[in-house]
């Protein structure tokens, strides 16, 4: 079954992080572990695609009964696990995770598997080439902290500006160092650039949020994020559970289903070049 959540907005993720405890704090609806369908919040795209696929596939065969919740935000997926509203998700890249656990509810998650890569792009509607940007030119970038210098990284790549190096993976606007087109560097939540993108000259625009609204077909890609030695380890999109939950049968048993070949061609043809398919040993499928 496939089912979409009511969006929040930023005051009530607030609230909604703010109140979660402990998973033992929670008046948790849960099941059991192992029992009842695999309750499990998604991106509706690529993810909640990717697990239809799987549901109208493979699932009634391998004996696996999904509950998907699609889920537009960020945010709630992992709050949404730690109340005890979901059994897993699948949105996150390792890198969020560890900011979101640093940052939110006393709660061990753990990473159960790598399934794929949405590429960040920096596109526009006005401009053919990153060279073609002019002096003063407007760019958007996400505003969560790990997508943020993975979007700065696209513009360095691109000569555009120098970060410091000292920033490290949490490196912000602020700490751009040398600036010689005088570029406006403005962070906006990931889900508003697509919206956005017409007010900018470009925009950094995460591979799902891309897709869902047609920014891949309708502007100008003017780079790709560079991938370094631990691509993979630290931007492939994966599945996601309560650590004391990591072994359940159902989780491992969708983790085995998303590295099935076909669900690992049906990434490739349908989203060709935008979003990459990872393998169960965790290599890029080519």
């Amino acid at each position: 079954m496939r089912t979409t959540s009511t969006l929040i907005g930023a005051a009530a993720l607030t609230l909604a992080l703010a109140a979660c405890g402990a998973p033992s704090e929670q008046s948790s609806g849960s099941v059991e572990a192992g029992e009842g369908p695999l309750r499990i919040g998604v991106s509706p795209v690529p993810h909640g695609d990717i697990l239809a696929f799987i549901d109208e596939n493979l699932a009634e065969e391998a004996g696996l009964e999904l509950e998907i919740e699609e889920i537009a935000d960020y945010n709630t997926p992992n709050a949404a696990l730690v109340d005890g509203d979901l059994d897993a998700n699948y949105f996150q890249h390792r890198s969020f995770l560890n900011e979101w656990v640093e940052n939110g509810p006393d709660a061990e998650l753990a990473y159960i598997t790598d399934v794929h890569i949405e590429r960040l792009g920096l596109y526009s509607e006005t401009y053919q080439s990153a060279d073609d940007l002019p002096t003063g030119a407007k760019i958007a970038v996400p505003n969560d902290p790990a997508n943020l210098n993975r979007a700065l990284s696209i513009l360095e790549a691109e000569g555009l500006i120098t970060v410091d190096p000292d920033a490290g993976e949490t490196a912000t606007e602020s700490d751009i160092v040398d600036n010689p087109n005088n570029l406006t560097v403005t962070p906006l939540e990931a889900a508003q650039l697509p919206r956005s993108i017409s007010d900018v000259d470009a925009a950094v625009i995460n591979g799902n949020y891309a897709i869902e609204a047609q920014i891949t077909e309708d502007a100008n890609v003017l780079a790709w994020e560079p991938e370094g030695e631990d691509y993979v380890h630290k931007y492939a999109n994966g599945l996601v559970a309560l650590d004391e939950n990591a072994d359940d049968e159902r989780v491992q048993l969708l983790a085995e289903l998303l590295h099935d070949e076909r669900v690992l061609e049906y990434i490739q043809q349908t989203w060709q070049g935008v979003v990459l398919a990872v393998d169960a040993d965790g290599d890029i499928v080519e």
